[in-house]
């Protein structure tokens, strides 16, 4: 994870939403990399992270303080869940689960500035 995101001050995605997705991703399976140890079965299908599954989820791969200093102890091992999840303004996109999970934890509002009209991003390859 880039030093630059503000993610590594903020975690509250991790600490707001079930974070499901298709057992597959879990290394009991042939290609999964999702540690299955953390993991629960939510159904035949789908897996979720330990801690994820209640109503007040935290994820078990979430270390340290929301708001403050966090970090993801599986990150190079995530679902497609946190891995496809943006923080609001990545890649010039707003993303609202991000910053309604940010005022749950009464954390301010990331802001946002749309690129310019006639700007097209460069992708590094």
């Amino acid at each position: 994870m880039s030093q630059d995101t503000p993610c590594l001050n903020c975690g509250a995605c991790c600490a707001t939403f079930r974070v499901s997705f298709y057992w597959g991703e879990t290394d009991s399976a042939p290609d999964g990399h999702v540690p299955a140890a953390l993991t629960e079965q939510i159904s035949p299908h789908l897996s979720c992270m330990q801690g994820t599954n209640q109503s007040n989820p935290r994820c078990i791969g979430l270390m340290g303080d929301i708001g403050q200093g966090v970090r993801c102890t599986v990150y190079e091992h995530r679902s497609s869940t946190c891995r496809e999840f943006a923080w609001h303004g990545e890649n010039g996109q707003p993303n609202d689960d991000c910053q309604r999970s940010r005022a749950r934890h009464g954390l301010p509002p990331l802001p946002f500035t749309s690129p310019e009209p006639n700007c097209i991003p460069v992708i590094a390859a």
